[in-house]
């Protein structure tokens, strides 16, 4: 594949860096998930975290509490980035689910849904 980078200090091929998919602000592009997570953040960051390995029902539960939550999906965005190879560091991912936590996860839950239909 062309967009593949050969890495000569580990001598194996690498995915290029990615971004997200949808943009931050692409809320609406799936209307269901949207009002999923404006009603229920907990079920939205639970099926995203289940999607990185991690606990849906202890991540769920976690990130309803008052800035634990903001910390516990931005470390659910951050497994994510990791596993997308997306770009992106644990200071943008805390300011993204302190100021727009809803926009974040509605990225991240379509960034998922892209991933399962691939």
């Amino acid at each position: 594949n062309h967009n593949d980078i050969y890495s000569p200090q580990t001598q194996t091929l690498q995915q290029p860096i990615m971004s997200f998919q949808k943009g931050l602000c692409s809320c609406f592009d799936d209307f269901g998930w949207c009002c999923i997570t404006m009603l229920f953040p907990c079920y939205t960051a639970g099926k995203i975290a289940a999607d990185v390995d991690q606990s849906c029902c202890l991540c769920g539960c976690a990130s309803v509490i008052p800035l634990v939550g903001n910390f516990t999906r931005a470390s659910i965005r951050g497994s994510l980035r990791e596993k997308n190879r997306i770009d992106g560091s644990w200071l943008s991912d805390c300011c993204l689910h302190l100021f727009c936590p809803v926009c974040s996860l509605c990225q991240e839950i379509q960034e998922v849904q892209a991933g399962t239909l691939a």
